[in-house]
């Protein structure tokens, strides 16, 4: 007769042989990842055929903005550069640091 330990590791053995090897771990994660990655093309093709194409009359306003936007913001950085720039001269030059 078998003692109970052997009976014991011989369950286990059989329970270890029935777990799925590294081998099925990796093609079941190609699998998933392969799924995965064909999930996400479709729904791209999906929002791509959503996609439409700007008229040339709204390329060229929203070109507009942009470049009076750009003004706007560069004359108002100017601006704020120039007053700066003189209150810290001042302060040096009270300060004895500028001449």
């Amino acid at each position: 007769m078998a003692s109970k330990a052997a009976i014991e590791k011989g369950e286990q053995r059989s329970a270890k042989l029935q777990e799925p090897g590294a081998l099925a771990n990796v093609s079941e994660g190609a699998r998933g990842l392969w799924s995965n990655l064909t999930s996400f093309l479709t729904d791209v093709r999906a929002e791509m055929r959503k996609v439409v194409a700007p008229t040339r009359k709204e390329v060229q306003s929203t070109t507009s903005v942009v470049i009076v936007t750009v003004f706007v913001f560069g004359f108002f950085f100017f601006v704020v550069d120039f007053i700066f720039n003189r209150a810290l001269h001042e302060v040096l030059t009270r300060l004895g640091g500028a001449q």
